[in-house]
């Protein structure tokens, strides 16, 4: 293998330096990022349904963790391999586009099959093509941003993924509830559904969303092509392909900057806090909140809707907060930013514990669609100053273990803390999410300040 300096001058070498920096306007910002939405579209249909799916298959609360594991193994694996290949690929149609587009068509697939699934084991599996997809899609998109701005619209170019983020996934949540009240889609009136029409008809559409954004971003946005294509052949040689990627990814991680440490704190508690919001909230609305016993009453269908546009409007916060967020960074620390939004978020959660109807759970959104939008936005910002430019797409995967490793942490051990501590109370889960997440507001206090 190359020593660390020998390839870090090839990769300068070959970096397109004079295109890479140039500013780019509103609308090629949109275009390079609309992707992103329909990424978030699958990704917003997953969060707010497939606990329940698992629930209308049969499953109890202590058994969704376990069932949920799909979304942080393959984050684990996928992540840092995509990100690494995605470093070291030159195709047709560039860099990291092959990577979205190859997602997208997978994602496709297991959005059109999972409603249609009649067994928990199938919906399971499923989750983890579903899982896959969308990791091999995100991964390269964080890098894309990075390749593509100068460093004064980086903030703002992960801001803009962060909105992207809001419409999809408000789309997505509400989806099945406006089917519902719009369109008259009764899920009671298909008794041999499983899993009901509203939520089947919104994956068909999550899947044809996926693949088109994506599509759209992938014909719109070029990327720039190595200028010395003999030094990049050789860098593709000694540090690309999947083996390579493994080592490489081992390596880095021998490398990781004090900042990035120090924000990986942060992370593994922030998304503590959120699996369990995303793993329990729906059907805590459904049990606790509107009273629901059984999942397969219309009181439990209504409850799941309900908890959807509580996801919408977190999502619809996210997109205004989207766009405060740089004004912020320019006047005041990122840190102390995240902390206070990881602070709102966590007492928010907390706050459900005492509402007295489900009106009330729109006002607590508004504390958590402040976290969440900072969550998408600032941990990015901070980390693309401390990382080595021309390898963001394996520091980008690195980083995202701090995300995955909670998760993984939540779906093998809080089942069994569900079954033994929390009575399978889903909204205890989710109050411990809120905890989690005040935690993670006191690290950010602990992050150094050296903001660009």
């Amino acid at each position: 293998m190359q020593n660390q300096k020998e390839l870090t001058e090839i990769i300068a070498a070959e970096k397109p330096q004079n295109l890479v920096r140039e500013k780019l306007n509103f609308w090629q910002l949109w275009n390079m990022n609309l992707g992103f939405l329909g990424i978030q579209f699958g990704w917003g249909l997953q969060m707010a349904n497939m606990s329940a799916i698992f629930e209308y298959l049969g499953a109890n609360a202590h058994q969704l963790p376990l069932l949920w594991l799909a979304a942080p193994v393959t984050g684990l694996i996928v992540q840092p391999i995509i990100g690494n290949l995605s470093d070291y690929t030159w195709t047709v149609i560039g860099r990291r586009r092959p990577y979205f587009l190859l997602g997208a068509i997978l994602a496709f697939i297991a959005l059109v099959l999972m409603p249609r699934c009649s067994t928990l084991l199938g919906a399971a599996g499923l989750l983890w093509l579903l899982d896959t997809s969308n990791n091999m899609s995100m991964v390269p998109f964080r890098a894309f941003v990075g390749d593509l701005l100068p460093i004064e619209q980086r903030t703002v170019g992960f801001a803009l993924q962060s909105v992207m983020v809001g419409i999809g996934a408000i789309a997505a949540s509400t989806l099945p509830w406006i089917l519902n009240h719009f369109f008259a889609v009764n899920n009671l009136s298909y008794p041999s559904h499983l899993i009901p029409l509203t939520i089947e008809i919104s994956f068909y559409a999550g899947a044809v969303v996926f693949l088109g954004t994506i599509l759209w971003t992938v014909v719109t946005t070029p990327e720039y092509p190595p200028q010395n294509e003999a030094k990049f052949e050789q860098l593709q040689e000694t540090r690309g392909g999947i083996l390579n990627s493994l080592q490489e990814t081992w390596e880095t991680l021998q490398e990781i900057p004090p900042k990035m440490k120090q924000l990986a704190r942060v992370q593994f508690c922030s998304w503590l806090g959120a699996f369990c919001f995303f793993l329990y909230f729906p059907p805590a609305v459904a049990h606790d909140v509107f009273g629901a016993v059984s999942r397969h009453s219309a009181l439990y269908s209504n409850g799941i809707e309900w908890a959807g546009l509580c996801f919408a409007l977190y999502n619809g916060v996210c997109i205004g907060f989207s766009f405060l967020l740089p004004r912020l960074a320019k006047r005041f620390e990122r840190s102390l930013i995240h902390g206070i939004c990881l602070l709102c978020g966590g007492i928010s959660l907390i706050t459900i514990w005492v509402i007295p109807n489900q009106y009330f759970l729109l006002v607590v959104m508004l504390g958590w669609g402040i976290a969440w939008s900072s969550m998408l936005t600032m941990p990015y910002a901070m980390l693309s100053s401390s990382i080595p430019p021309q390898r963001r797409g394996i520091y980008q995967g690195i980083f995202n273990f701090y995300i995955v490793l909670p998760e993984i942490a939540i779906a093998l051990g809080f089942g069994w803390v569900m079954s033994h501590f929390l009575d399978d109370n889903c909204l205890l889960a989710v109050l411990v999410g809120g905890v989690f997440l005040i935690v993670a507001a006191i690290l950010t206090q602990f992050i150094e300040s050296n903001d660009d």
